[in-house]
């Protein structure tokens, strides 16, 4: 008897030790499968997070050391003035008027372009347009073209003596037209018209492919209840993509930043007399061709701050419940 116990708790240890031998194997290849799992991750991400590091972090701290010192661009010698390149900004009436000119244009040009884009996107894509391949194109073909052959070909149309623009006019008038589209009056104007042109089709598309995840049957039970096209556009179509536009509109109101500075560049030069000026040519300026590096530094960092407050502001007061179909 004693024989026949010591062999049942024998067979039961063996049980017990086959059993937990399963579950430590599966332990450890679940461990080597995470291990490998985050090595893959981590040598996937780690040129890109160096690359950024390198050419993004880096460059950006160096922005916020420089503005703190007085000097030129092509000089090792520089001064350590501290916040006196700020504080002169705040006097600097160039910058003042550079800076509201930029608040111009992405305010302008922002409201201009999400609301025709939203508009035409939605004609194309709920009316069923015959031709809607052909409309795509065409309003995305500016999108591809350099800032700089856009330039060129405004700059061709707004020529007073044989523009385009003014020799269309010219026809329905008894005498030549001779507007000064890039004058001290229009030149804001003249500008907002490229920039629209440019950037519209790129989100009209955008819009277009938001919109046709729509389904058809909320339009229909919209009808239904006596919604015209332009009720549903402001009640089905505009809540339903609002994630698409929220992200969207954050992108392009700062990259309108850097949009004003290539078009102003290109078409103006700043010009005349100052009157188009937006603030990342006027930080140009400043740091090359005036050379105060550091004051001009000083404007970049102000640049770089206004861009993650606004990005920040417009994220808030965008955000709202999303709708889901």
């Amino acid at each position: 008897m004693a024989e026949h116990a010591a062999l049942a708790v024998l067979d039961d240890q063996q049980a017990k030790n086959s059993a937990k031998k399963p579950a430590k194997n599966s332990a450890k290849k679940r461990y080597r499968g995470h291990s490998s799992r985050n090595l893959f991750i981590a040598l996937c991400i780690t040129p890109a997070t160096v690359l950024f590091l390198i050419f993004m972090v880096f460059p950006t701290l160096q922005v916020f050391w420089m503005s703190l010192f007085r000097g030129s661009a092509y000089s090792d010698e520089k001064t350590f003035v501290g916040l006196s390149n700020f504080e002169k900004l705040s006097h600097d009436t160039g910058f003042i008027k550079a800076f509201q000119n930029t608040i111009l244009l992405v305010v302008v040009v922002t409201i201009i372009t999400f609301a025709l884009s939203l508009v035409f996107a939605s004609i194309l894509a709920r009316d069923k347009v015959k031709g809607e391949n052909f409309f795509r194109v065409i309003f995305y073909i500016p999108n591809i073209l350099s800032i700089v052959v856009i330039s060129a070909i405004f700059s061709a149309i707004y020529l007073p003596d044989n523009g385009l623009l003014n020799s269309f006019l010219s026809i329905f008038s008894a005498e030549n037209i001779r507007i000064l589209w890039k004058g001290e009056k229009l030149v804001m104007l003249s500008l907002v018209v490229a920039m629209v042109w440019q950037a519209i089709g790129y989100y009209m598309v955008m819009y277009m492919a938001s919109i046709a995840s729509v389904p058809e049957s909320l339009y229909e039970s919209a009808s239904l209840d006596g919604a015209s096209q332009f009720k549903q556009f402001f009640t089905v179509t505009i809540p339903l993509i609002w994630t698409n536009i929220r992200t969207t509109l954050t992108f392009f109101i700062i990259s309108t930043i850097n949009m004003a500075f290539l078009f102003v560049t290109a078409m103006t030069s700043g010009g005349p007399n100052g009157k188009s000026e937006v603030v990342l040519t006027y930080m140009y300026t400043q740091a090359y061709t005036n050379a105060v590096y550091g004051y001009g530094m000083a404007i970049g960092v102000v640049v770089f701050l206004f861009s993650f407050l606004l990005a920040a502001a417009v994220n808030k007061v965008t955000e709202r419940e999303v709708l889901e179909f």
